[in-house]
C-alpha cells in the first residue's frame, strides 16, 4: 500500500523550468536545474539567428555550475 503511495506522489511531482519558469512534471536537469520537457525541444529547434535563441541564452545563464568541497 505504502509503494501505491509513493508511486502517485512521485507521479504529480513538478519543478520549475529555468527557462519558462513554469512547474512541469517532465525535464531534464543540467546540474542543480531544471529544463522542462517543452523548452528543451523548443531550444533544439530554434535556429541561432532566431531571437528566441537569444532568450534561451540569457534564462541558461542562470545555471551554475555545482561547487565540489574537499
Amino acid at each position: 500500500m505504502e509503494v501505491d503511495k509513493l508511486s502517485l506522489a512521485h507521479k504529480y511531482h513538478e519543478e520549475t523550468c529555468v527557462i519558462c519558469n513554469q512547474l512541469k512534471p517532465k525535464g531534464i536537469h543540467l546540474y542543480t536545474s531544471f529544463i522542462c520537457m517543452d523548452c528543451e525541444k523548443d531550444l533544439i529547434n530554434t535556429e541561432t539567428n532566431d531571437p528566441k535563441y537569444k532568450y534561451f541564452l540569457k534564462q541558461l545563464k542562470k545555471i551554475t555550475t555545482p561547487e565540489i568541497f574537499s
